[in-house]
């Protein structure tokens, strides 16, 4: 029996109505990507690096040589905000492992491409961090590793379209989410006016 078991149970002695079974396999999911994260974000800081920086060097090793991406097609492939991408670009900029270009095409592009010492730092990390993936998987075989993973994807595909929506939801589940927005809406703290 592990937390994920032990807090089943104790929901199904105090509310035995409720259906755990999808908070257990979403509990289990969230733990597995915390752990992930934390071994992973360790090996980075080997190397000096966030997470986030290391993203935006494998962004560009995998663009194949000269290593060059524009700062949109960087924010579309990692999915961030170009604030957020700004920020990464100057971290990475001033520890001399990306450069930033005008465009010869255009000078009012800008490009972004691996130093040497980038290509360097992000061909040696991502061995390091496919090593630690593979630990982290290790205790699956490699059936359960493809079956898993083809059930992600079937679930990350129907999360992303929305189609968990109240349609879907028989008239129990419905019944508690207007509760719930009543109690919610009766709660509201009421705004204090400043003088």
């Amino acid at each position: 029996m592990d937390l994920m078991d032990r807090i089943a149970e104790l929901w199904k002695h105090e509310r035995p109505e409720l259906d755990t079974e999808p908070m257990v396999l979403i509990g289990r999911l969230m733990s597995v990507s915390k752990c992930a994260e934390q071994e992973l974000a360790t090996l980075c800081r080997k190397y000096s690096l966030k997470t986030g920086e290391f993203d935006v060097l494998a962004s560009l090793l995998r663009s194949s040589a000269p290593y060059r991406l524009t700062p949109s097609e960087l924010t579309q492939s990692l999915m961030l905000t170009s604030g957020a991408m700004t920020h990464r670009l100057d971290r990475l900029e001033s520890k001399k492992l990306i450069a930033r270009y005008h465009s010869n095409c255009d000078r009012r592009c800008v490009v972004v491409q691996l130093t040497q010492t980038g290509y360097d730092i992000a061909s040696a990390l991502i061995d390091a961090h496919v090593d630690k993936q593979k630990q982290l998987v290790s205790g699956l075989t490699l059936e359960q590793r493809q079956r898993t993973s083809a059930q992600l994807k079937v679930w990350l595909e129907h999360v992303e379209q929305g189609n968990h929506s109240e349609t879907q939801l028989d008239e129990n589940v419905l019944q508690r989410q207007r509760k719930a927005k009543a109690i919610d809406q009766a709660y509201q703290p009421e705004m204090v006016l400043e003088n």
